[in-house]
């Protein structure tokens, strides 16, 4: 209760602090011009795995546009900021972004408490907000459209990997994650989904940047789980996963991919790894949006975050090359018009502007997945990728 006043005072004082003055100049420079996007991704701090990667897939997509002649004859202006996974960091980024760069779309927020510190900056400015972040609680703010949010809801996703776990003959399921916005949510939805199979549930909630969790693994093992979810980011996971080698637990383990990739792969013996599952959200390989963000990132995997941002590039620049206006309000009122509905199907940014020149209607699903988002800007449909971990690589496990 205390972060939340302090994230409230916080934001209030960040609103307070707008220049009053400095709005019709900010208006008079995205009429003409560069049109300005901000990048607030976590280039430091417990999200810096990600960050780079995520403001990179927003370049490449801007870089290509500008390459093919831009919007309207505009060029696009990357400005980029470091949240440091930090939200007062985030806020005093954001305001730079909106008071002096003028931007008309912050993308990449990560960790949900910056999400939830920024957003009212960027609603109450008309700046519109694409996320990565876990909490429903982000969307249910009052927006007012301004917020979209990529990464899937808890419950629809907590519920695939809860019912995972049940089908895989888990007796005892149980929650072991770092204190977040949402962790209490996933451990709900995971409780709801044992009741319904009447099986056991257990959960432990730790603080993070401590150098030992065994306290906290050995009362959770004391209600003899056989399943546990971990739900933690990279740096606590590595702990995490010591002590539960350490304290002799022999049940197995499920993790988002995100938490555990390759550097913990590195960072971690082999047999404190052996069994581990991992799931990810899943864009089938023959998805024309995933195709053509490979190509254009030149990779031969892409996490979901890169992938997600990605989109967030693309629906922005094809909102604007939509809308009447080339500003957050022009995103927020034409980005559902060129990824739901049955225009011509696209594939890329480069292809979208140019249909959408000629007059056609398009519809684009992304290299995250299909981009269909209900009425508070959460997107509604998820496939699952589950992998394990055996010796020291990841192989596919279960896929849908």
């Amino acid at each position: 209760m205390n972060n939340l006043i302090q994230r409230r005072t916080l934001i209030k004082a960040g609103i307070a602090g707008l220049s009053v003055a400095m709005l019709p100049r900010m208006a008079f420079a995205q009429s003409e011009g560069p049109i300005k996007i901000g990048s607030l991704t976590p280039m430091t701090g417990a999200g810096a795995n990600y960050g780079g990667r995520m403001r990179d897939s927003i370049a490449a997509v801007i870089d290509a546009v500008n390459a093919a002649g831009g919007i309207k004859g505009r060029q696009l202006q990357l400005v980029s900021e470091d949240d440091q996974t930090n939200p007062e960091a985030a806020v005093r980024a954001a305001r730079k972004l909106i008071d002096v760069d003028g931007v008309s779309a912050i993308l990449g927020t990560w960790a949900s408490s910056v999400t939830t510190a920024v957003a009212p900056l960027c609603w109450e400015s008309k700046i519109m907000l694409m996320c990565t972040s876990g909490a429903d609680t982000i969307t249910q703010l009052p927006h007012q459209g301004y917020v979209l949010r990529t990464e899937p809801g808890t419950e629809l996703v907590q519920t695939k990997n809860a019912q995972f776990m049940v089908d895989e003959g888990g007796q005892k399921i149980a929650f072991l994650g770092v204190q977040t916005p949402f962790a209490q949510d996933l451990a709900n939805v995971m409780k709801g989904v044992a009741d319904a199979a009447g099986i056991g549930f257990a959960q432990m909630i730790y603080e993070a940047d401590k150098t030992s969790y065994r306290t906290e693994v050995d009362q959770l093992l004391a209600e003899n789980p056989d399943f546990i979810f971990l739900g933690g980011y990279t740096p606590d996971t590595i702990v995490v996963l010591r002590d539960l080698f350490r304290a002799g637990y022999t049940g197995r383990a499920l993790s988002p991919s995100y938490t555990i990739d390759e550097t913990v792969l590195e960072a971690l013996p082999a047999d404190v790894l052996e069994g581990v599952f991992t799931y990810s959200a899943m864009t089938p390989e023959t998805a024309p949006g995933l195709i053509e963000a490979k190509k254009l990132l030149g990779a031969d995997y892409i996490d979901p975050y890169t992938a997600q941002t990605y989109d967030h590039a693309t629906l922005t620049v094809l909102a604007l090359a939509a809308a009447a206006t080339q500003d957050g309000e022009g995103i927020r009122d034409n980005v559902r018009v060129v990824s739901q509905g049955d225009g011509e199907p696209v594939a890329s940014a480069v292809e979208g502007i140019k249909l959408l020149s000629e007059g056609k209607s398009i519809n684009y699903d992304g290299a995250s997945g299909e981009l269909i988002f209900n009425e508070l800007g959460d997107i509604t449909t998820l496939d699952v990728r589950f992998d394990v971990i055996k010796n020291g690589a990841f192989e596919v496990y279960k896929t849908p």
